[in-house]
């Protein structure tokens, strides 16, 4: 497929995903960037020095002849005019990146699309929920849900009170038992496993199950004494900040540390919140803490622009005695090196964008995909069409190339785990599992 990006907002991660199956990419900017250069040498693809809002270099780029225009600009008007102009030279889809929450709205959509403009979207929102699904569960690393949590996707980290470790997965995961071990991260190393390995200490391991077995899961990895989170601290004020503040739940007490003092008047403005403080102050200044009363706090959020202050905050707050973190970590070089710190919950919004806009590759119906990174891996909801190649045998006939899993089915609306001698049929919503970027190849099954 032909791909062209124009601006570099998470450009390493979109390549690293979009260069996997042999596209062709073009990256187009208008100022001459080291780190496009860079990148582009790295992945093979073709830079060109421009404005996306220059008509003929767009054409001279070939933007008429894109399967997918992805415009990620930092200027939002920008993104949606380069759109606008590659749709009209006839681009097959467009997507803009935007900064302002009321344009990601799906009531804005009709009108986007009539502007040229497939698919917006707005990274804060989808990082947003991501928070809030680590907080809502503060014994999980990471949480996914089908169909409204019929299935469940639960990133565990094993520690010593895990019932179930050391055993083969065997003996403690069959046909019949309410969950599966899809994927085990152990180190650097990421393990599609099978019936004879193991659950080792400090794995994290991801639990396929349906929502009414979470509880049989936190019993197994005997996380029952972690306290539900009631009362948060947040460390920076920014845009992320406030999309996720404003989705908390309302039993969940906030206090909000920003060091700008005209930030703090700003967010007193932005955020209606009987149950939020905000404090004028360092959220890494321990005595602040300690004054607020972070020994009574549950959770602490670090959404600063700077990864090194996340890091580094997230580690004193669980030295403080703090048991959930969430860091935002947005260099990806700095990913496995937070995970192996024991950071906690990890949100990259340029991984959870270039993941949005990898689904529009897909041809298959799909609903929705997720690049972990932490495991490199992707996790996909596919439909399969009525026939299709996945529909004609049971799941063990299906000769699934190594590093791909199934972990689980929603079907009218029941979440089911898959086995063997399962039969998939059209029009179920099967959760796909693929290690090292098999999925463009896997959607075929679907088709």
């Amino acid at each position: 497929m032909k791909i062209i990006i124009t601006g570099t907002y998470g450009i390493g991660t979109l390549t690293r995903l979009l260069a996997r199956n042999d596209n062709e990419i073009t990256i187009i900017n208008d100022t001459e960037n080291e780190r496009m250069e860079k990148i582009a040498g790295e992945y093979d693809i073709l830079a060109i020095h421009a404005s996306p809002t220059d008509r003929q270099a767009m054409k001279e780029a070939g933007a008429g002849s894109a399967d997918l225009f992805i415009a990620v600009t930092l200027d939002q008007n920008q993104n949606i005019v380069a759109c606008g102009i590659a749709k009209n030279l006839g681009a097959k889809k467009t997507v803009a990146k935007v900064v302002d929450y009321k344009y990601a709205d799906p009531k804005m959509q009709l009108a986007f699309e009539q502007m040229g403009v497939d698919s917006t979207i707005y990274p804060e929102a989808l990082a947003a929920k991501d928070i809030i699904s680590g907080l809502k569960m503060s014994w999980v690393r990471q949480r996914w849900d089908v169909h409204d949590g019929a299935l469940v996707l639960l990133g565990i980290k094993i520690r010593e009170t895990c019932k179930i470790m050391d055993k083969p997965l065997k003996d403690i995961s069959g046909p019949e038992d309410p969950y599966h071990v899809v994927a085990i991260k152990r180190g650097t190393e990421t393990l599609i496993p099978g019936g004879n390995d193991q659950l080792k200490l400090y794995d994290l391991a991801y639990f396929m199950t349906t929502k009414n077995f979470i509880p049989t899961i936190r019993e197994l990895v005997g996380k029952e004494g972690y306290a539900d989170v009631k009362n948060v601290m947040v460390m920076g004020g920014g845009s992320t900040a406030v999309r996720a503040i404003r989705e908390m739940p309302s039993y969940m007490d906030v206090k909000l540390f920003e060091k700008n003092e005209q930030r703090c008047e700003d967010l007193l403005d932005k955020l209606d919140r009987s149950n939020l403080m905000i404090i004028h102050g360092d959220g890494r200044d321990v005595t602040l803490l300690k004054e607020e009363n972070i020994g009574n706090t549950q959770a602490f959020v670090a959404l600063t622009e700077n990864d090194e202050t996340n890091i580094l905050a997230c580690i004193m707050a669980k030295r403080l005695g703090v048991r959930k973190t969430v860091a935002m970590v947005e260099n990806i070089d700095y990913l496995t090196m937070a995970e192996s710190l024991d950071i906690g919950t990890i949100i990259n919004k340029k991984a959870i964008t270039g993941s949005h806009i990898y689904q529009m590759l897909l041809e298959a119906n799909v609903l929705n995909v997720r690049f972990l990174l932490t495991v490199n891996a992707d996790i996909a909801e596919f439909i399969p069409q009525e026939g299709s190649r996945i529909t004609r045998k049971p799941v063990k006939e299906l000769n699934l190339p190594q590093g791909v899993n199934i972990g689980g089915l929603v079907r009218n609306g029941v979440g089911m785990l898959v086995s063997g001698n399962t039969q998939i049929e059209a029009g179920d919503e099967v959760m796909m599992f693929c290690h090292n970027g098999d999925m463009k190849k896997m959607e075929k099954l679907f088709m």
